[in-house]
């Protein structure tokens, strides 16, 4: 049995009611936040290296909130037919003031199996559209969760 006096009671109730303070702020804190907007921008063919081709992708990150975004890092994939053909990561992010949009570049890879896999595929595919996923993964520096951007549709081959 643990005895505490009483001075330990109050500083132990102080530290209770700091963590119940402390949890209500951060629960009104994401409650506030939209996720940022990202889309691609641009995409240049980088020189290939020994792990295959390569892109530098330009994403357009916009801020719909009233507080800036201190970001970590972003991950990125593309997706065609649920094949994940595309990925790349990037911590050189700057800092996104409120309403406001940045250009963020990442490096991303090909993978040459699921592209191989896709081209077999649409060989065998009947229909005149591709459905694609973008998504994107941010990180911010803080106390602010992970956030997850995601964007469906369909290209026409036509």
């Amino acid at each position: 049995m643990i005895a505490i006096n009483r001075q330990g009671r109050v500083v132990l109730r102080g530290l209770c009611a700091m963590v119940l303070l402390l949890t209500g702020a951060c629960a009104s804190l994401m409650s506030d936040m939209d996720p940022p907007t990202v889309s691609v921008d641009n995409v240049r063919s980088l020189p290939a290296r020994d792990s295959g081709p390569r892109f530098e992708i330009t994403l357009r990150v916009a801020n719909p909130n009233k507080q800036a975004l201190d970001i970590v890092g972003i991950s990125y994939t593309i997706d065609i037919l649920d094949r994940e053909l595309v990925s790349g990561v990037t911590n050189e992010v700057p800092r996104i003031e409120p309403y406001a949009e940045e250009t963020v570049k990442l490096e991303a890879g090909i993978n040459l199996f699921e592209m191989l896999r896709l081209l077999a595929e649409l060989g065998q595919k009947q229909g005149d559209t591709l459905d694609y996923r973008f998504a994107a993964k941010i990180d911010f520096k803080g106390l602010l969760p992970t956030q997850r951007v995601e964007e469906r549709g369909s290209l026409s081959l036509n």
